[in-house]
C-alpha cells in the first residue's frame, strides 16, 4: 500500500470497525476523491455495515447541504449500483447538483428496471433537473425527449402511483404541449395527492398560465395540496397570490405552511413583502428562524436583482430592433 493511501485505510477502518461518526476533517476526504483511494474503498465496501454506510451517506449529505466546496460526486456515482435500495437513494441525492448527462442512462435504466419503487421515485425525480437543462439547452434534444418520453410513460404506466406522480413532477418542467395535458388530467382528479402532484408539475413549468388553477388551492382545506399550491405560486412569481400569502401569515397556524408561505414570498417580492418579513425578523428571538428569514430575505433580494438584470437585458434587445429597423 502506498504511502498516500495510509491516512483513508484509518478511515475505512473506523467504517468497518469503529461505532462513532467520523470526524469533519475525515468526511471531507471523500470529496474529489481520487482513483486510487475510491478503488481502496469500493473494495472494503462491501463489507461495511448498512448503518455504517447510511451514517456515512447522511454525513456527507449534511456536509454538502451546508458546503458548496465538497464534491462528493464520484464517490455517489461509484455507488449508484449498490444493493441496497437506500444507498443507491443516497447516491442519487449527492448527485444532486451534478448536470453531467451521462447520468441520463443510468437513471433512465433504473427508472425502468430498478426493484424498489423508493429508488424508482429517486431516480424520476433526478430527471427532472435534466428535463430543466434541456429546456436551458443544457443538454441535447434528443437526449431532453428520451427523458421526457420516459417519463411519461411512467407517469401513464403501471407503477405504484408514488413513482407516477414523481415522473410527473418531474416532467412538469418540459414544454411540451403532452406534459400539460398531463397535469391537467391529473389535477382534475379527486384524489388530493395527484392534485398535489400537479401543482408541483405547475411551479415547476414556469408558465404562468397556471395561475387559475393555483391560487383558488392557496387555502385548500388539505394541507399538502395546499402547501403544493403555496410552492408552485412562489415558483410562478405570481404576484396575484401576494396579499393571500400575506394573510396566511397572519392567520395560519401550521409552521410548515407558513415557512412555505414564507419562501414563497421571498421568490415573488414586494416591498409590502419585504417589510412584513424584516418585521418578523425584528421580532423573533429563535435562532433557527432568524437564519430562515435571513435566508428568505436574501433569496428576495436576489428575484429582484434578477427581475431587474432580466428587465435591463429586454430593454438593450429592444433598442437594438430599433437600430436594426433604422
Amino acid at each position: 500500500m502506498s504511502a498516500s493511501r495510509l491516512p483513508f485505510q484509518k478511515i475505512i477502518n473506523e467504517l468497518l470497525d469503529g461505532k462513532k461518526s467520523l470526524s469533519r476533517t475525515a468526511l471531507r476526504d471523500f470529496s474529489d476523491i481520487d482513483s486510487e483511494t475510491l478503488n481502496a474503498l469500493l473494495e472494503a465496501w462491501p463489507r461495511i455495515a448498512p448503518d455504517r454506510k447510511q451514517m456515512l451517506l447522511g454525513e456527507l449529505q449534511t456536509l454538502t447541504d451546508n458546503d458548496t466546496r465538497v464534491c462528493f460526486d464520484d464517490f455517489a456515482r461509484a455507488i449508484l449500483n449498490d444493493p441496497d435500495a437506500q444507498v443507491r437513494i443516497s447516491a442519487i441525492h449527492l448527485l444532486e447538483e451534478c448536470d453531467d448527462a451521462k447520468l441520463v442512462p443510468i437513471y433512465l435504466k433504473m427508472l425502468s428496471d430498478d426493484p424498489e419503487a423508493s429508488a424508482r421515485k429517486a431516480a424520476a425525480a433526478a430527471l427532472g433537473k435534466f428535463v430543466q437543462l434541456g429546456e436551458l439547452e443544457g443538454i441535447p434534444k434528443k437526449t431532453q425527449r428520451r427523458i421526457e418520453e420516459a417519463l411519461q410513460e411512467k407517469a401513464n404506466g403501471e407503477d405504484q402511483a408514488s413513482v407516477r406522480r414523481q415522473a410527473l413532477e418531474s416532467i412538469g418542467y418540459s414544454a411540451r404541449p403532452e406534459a400539460m395535458v398531463l397535469i391537467k388530467s391529473a389535477f382534475q382528479r379527486e384524489d388530493p395527492d395527484w392534485q398535489a402532484s400537479a401543482l408541483s408539475a405547475m411551479g415547476h413549468s414556469s408558465d404562468e398560465r397556471w395561475e387559475k388553477e393555483v391560487l383558488p388551492k392557496l387555502l385548500d382545506e388539505i394541507p399538502r395540496v395546499q402547501s403544493a399550491a403555496i410552492e408552485a405560486a412562489g415558483e410562478l412569481g405570481l404576484t396575484s397570490a401576494r396579499e393571500i400569502l400575506l394573510k396566511l401569515l397572519v392567520d395560519e397556524e401550521n409552521d410548515d405552511l407558513v415557512s412555505t408561505a414564507i419562501w414563497s414570498l421571498s421568490q415573488i417580492g414586494g416591498e409590502d413583502v419585504r417589510v412584513y418579513l424584516e418585521g418578523l425578523l425584528d421580532q423573533t428571538e429563535d435562532e433557527d428562524q432568524v437564519e430562515f428569514l435571513e435566508e428568505a430575505l436574501d433569496n428576495m433580494a436576489f428575484t429582484e436583482d434578477l427581475a431587474k438584470f432580466e428587465l435591463l437585458n429586454l430593454d438593450i434587445d429592444d433598442d437594438l430592433v430599433d437600430e436594426e429597423e433604422e
